[in-house]
């Protein structure tokens, strides 16, 4: 048999189990997984000799904000930085969130974000359709056959027209239910107390107080009661109505609680967390760069950390980044005549593309916290399964798609700026000394990232309608 690629003599790490092996790749898929050497004989075009290398499935960002006008100007990656940090991070499909213009539909959301992304992309992508108005849950049915079965809401951000009160998101929740006898749909939500949020920052808005303790305070309005409340009130309306939930970028160890507390009772309720929420504490707010730090919600404290870790794989289904890049320059605007810091003015953001596995690879595996399968699970299999994805991606195996990414477990590189594919001029991560870094990527059997550079052709991804999300997956 002959194939387009051969990667032979590697491990082979699913989120089922490992195993040393070969990959037969021939067009767009995996056409065949076998013991080592297996392949050794057979013909191919291109062949990667991975002894000593982690193979994984591609791994799946399900939270991404790319080009995304936000906090007064627009994030500094778009779907072509943004797609060459996915790939040098192994990750080979990203999710974005298609917000529409004030007025407009979320099919003319859909168009603009294809606009957006074609021609750009190395890696795949879909996004979620955000519902920014009452108007918008009447579209909900149209956008599930698209292939686009997953909606956002999000509690706060009055002021960029964004936001969701009780009612519409208890409504939303009913449509979502409704598509289960149709194409299946899932509301995502963010889940921030708005009105305590509000007269929290009103509080501490004062010159006198901001000049004191300047980017603290975007911690000390935020205390974790923010987050907890909001999620206790999105649970209670998933349970009346039944429809399918999913919290994003969950930032507490209270939230964690609630969620497990949920499922053991029979909420159809999901949730995310974020690798910024795994690895960084409120501290970072104390440095002369505490600013740059300003994303939505907060990086919470050690304990948050440690209870997010310990509820990986259950109450917290899945990994993403919540990328949402800003420079230096874009992190300043936060600077006041007077001196001090107007903390509501930062843009509101972190890069993490190229980071993210990385992160987890180094942070979980490397420490014994995780096994690449779980890994592997957390990152890749349970994303594609939770977005719609399942058969398709987030697997190594016989007709699934080809996006792998090989790790040497041997390297390591110290994050600058300078050596991240990211436009963003800074790095939460910089200093750190990282593994985990895809020394080849492949992107439905196409290389991208080969030796640690990008080789993929701008335009390389493609849209991916995706089907009805998934019941959660378990950590092995």
């Amino acid at each position: 048999m002959n194939f387009d690629t051969i990667i032979s003599n590697g491990t082979i790490h699913n989120a089922s189990g490992t195993t040393p092996g070969d990959i037969g790749i021939r067009g767009d898929k995996v056409t065949a997984v076998t013991g080592p050497g297996e392949l050794s004989n057979a013909g191919s075009k291109h062949r990667v000799d991975a002894a000593g290398m982690d193979i994984i499935p591609g791994c799946l960002d399900v939270h991404v904000h790319l080009a995304l006008p936000f906090c007064g100007t627009v994030s500094c990656d778009g779907f072509d930085s943004g797609s060459k940090a996915a790939a040098a991070g192994c990750v080979t499909a990203v999710i974005d969130f298609a917000i529409p213009h004030r007025g407009g539909t979320l099919e003319q959301a859909h168009e603009t974000w294809l606009a957006k992304a074609q021609g750009q992309s190395l890696v795949d992508y879909s996004w979620h359709m955000a519902i920014t108005d009452r108007s918008h849950i009447a579209e909900i049915p149209r956008l599930v056959g698209m292939g686009l079965p997953t909606f956002k809401e999000f509690m706060i951000y009055e002021s960029e027209g964004w936001n969701s009160d009780d009612a519409m998101m208890y409504a939303t929740l009913e449509e979502i239910k409704a598509q289960d006898a149709r194409g299946g749909a899932m509301l995502l939500v963010h889940a921030e107390s708005p009105r305590l949020l509000d007269l929290l920052i009103e509080r501490k808005h004062t010159p006198r107080l901001m000049s004191e303790f300047g980017a603290r305070l975007h911690a000390i309005t935020r205390p974790n009661l923010v987050e907890a409340e909001a999620i206790e009130r999105c649970i209670r309306w998933c349970d009346a109505t039944k429809g399918r939930l999913y919290v994003v970028h969950m930032s507490t160890g209270e939230g964690a609680d609630l969620i497990r507390a949920a499922q053991a009772r029979g909420v159809p309720v999901l949730a995310e967390t974020c690798v910024q929420y795994l690895c960084l504490d409120d501290s970072v707010f104390d440095r002369d760069d505490g600013h740059l730090f300003a994303c939505c919600p907060q990086v919470k404290k050690k304990a948050d950390i440690e209870r997010l870790w310990q509820g990986l794989g259950r109450e917290v289904s899945l990994v993403s980044t919540d990328t949402c890049s800003f420079t230096r320059e874009q992190k300043q605007m936060w600077r006041q005549p007077g001196g001090y810091g107007d903390w509501t003015k930062i843009p509101m953001g972190l890069p993490g593309l190229d980071t993210m596995v990385p992160l987890m690879y180094s942070l979980g595996v490397k420490s014994g916290k995780l096994s690449m399968s779980q890994l592997v699970n957390l990152c890749s299999t349970t994303p594609a399964l939770v977005m719609g994805l399942e058969g398709r991606k987030g697997q190594i195996a016989v007709g699934f798609d080809a996006d792998i990414a090989i790790i040497d477990p041997g390297f390591t590189k110290k994050v600058t700026p300078s050596n991240l594919q990211s436009r963003c001029d800074w790095s939460p991560y910089e200093g750190m000394t990282l593994g985990g870094f895809a020394r080849y990527t492949l992107v439905r059997g196409t290389p991208v990232v080969e030796e640690y550079r990008i080789v993929g052709k701008p335009g390389h991804g493609q849209f991916v309608a995706r089907e009805r999300p998934g019941l959660r997956g378990s950590l092995t």
